[in-house]
């Protein structure tokens, strides 16, 4: 069984696509935009890259069976909430209702998708590869 610690470090990569996300979405197209659609077109953006990302990685470290997919998906889902309300409440100084703003679908915020989304890909992707 290959060891956890790898697909930790893997997280690390998604961590560096989300900032150069959030960049693009700032400086790119988010001036044009209203700032719902630029947050919404940026979760889209982010499931993409993130799709991609997590395909080549699983596919260099195939999970040894679907229970390690999940556990992987679970880690990275934990991974990206602790360093989003560690970052952005102790080094950015957000409050918490500016970070809890994101999960509210009844406001058209899409962040949830994303995280559901990693936290199922290694286990779809594991399935399309075995």
């Amino acid at each position: 069984m290959k060891t956890m610690l790898i697909y930790a470090a893997g997280w690390g990569g998604m961590a560096v696509l989300a900032v150069l996300n959030g960049a693009l979405r700032v400086k790119v197209y988010g001036p044009y935009m209203q700032e719902l659609s630029a947050h919404q077109l940026s979760t889209f953006v982010g499931i993409i890259l993130m799709g991609l990302y997590i395909w080549v990685f699983t596919g260099f470290f195939l999970p040894a069976s679907s229970r390690q997919a999940f556990a992987i998906g679970s880690m990275w889902l934990i991974m990206t909430i602790l360093f989003e309300f560690g970052f952005g409440r102790y080094l950015m100084g957000n409050p918490w209702s500016r970070l809890l703003h994101d999960y509210n679908l009844f406001k058209g915020r899409l962040w949830m998708l994303l995280l559901i989304w990693i936290t199922i890909a290694p286990y779809v992707f594991y399935r399309i590869r075995s």
